[in-house]
C-alpha cells in the first residue's frame, strides 16, 4: 500500500470522526432539552395522579371504581389545571418581577 493511499484513509477517518463530534456537540443541548421536557412531563403526571386520588377519596372512591378510560380522562383534567395553575403562577411571578403588581 502506498503512502499516499494511507494517508487519504487515515485523514479520511480523521474527518469522519470530526464531523461526528461536531454532530453530537450540536444535538447536546436538543437531546438534553427532550430529557429535561420528559421530566418535567412526568412529575406533572405525578402530581396529577396524587390530586386523581384525592379526588377519588373525597368521593370514597377507589380507582378500581372507573374504567382506564374515565381514568385517563380525570388524570387529563388534572393535568391540565396542573398546567394552568403553574402558567399562572409565572405570569404572576413575572410581572412581579418587572414591578407591574398593578396588573395583578
Amino acid at each position: 500500500m502506498s503512502i499516499k493511499n494511507r494517508v487519504k484513509e487515515k485523514s479520511t477517518k480523521l474527518l469522519n470522526l470530526a464531523s461526528e463530534n461536531v454532530t453530537k456537540a450540536f444535538d447536546y443541548p436538543s437531546l438534553k432539552g427532550k430529557e429535561l421536557k420528559k421530566s418535567i412531563k412526568n412529575k406533572i403526571r405525578e402530581k396529577a395522579i396524587l390530586s386523581t386520588k384525592a379526588r377519588l377519596a373525597e368521593h370514597h372512591k377507589t380507582f378500581d371504581d372507573y374504567t382506564d378510560e374515565e381514568l385517563e380522562i380525570i388524570i387529563a383534567d388534572e393535568e391540565n389545571k396542573i398546567k394552568d395553575d403553574l402558567k399562572t403562577k409565572s405570569l404572576v411571578g413575572a410581572l412581579a418581577l418587572l414591578g407591574l403588581d398593578f396588573l395583578v
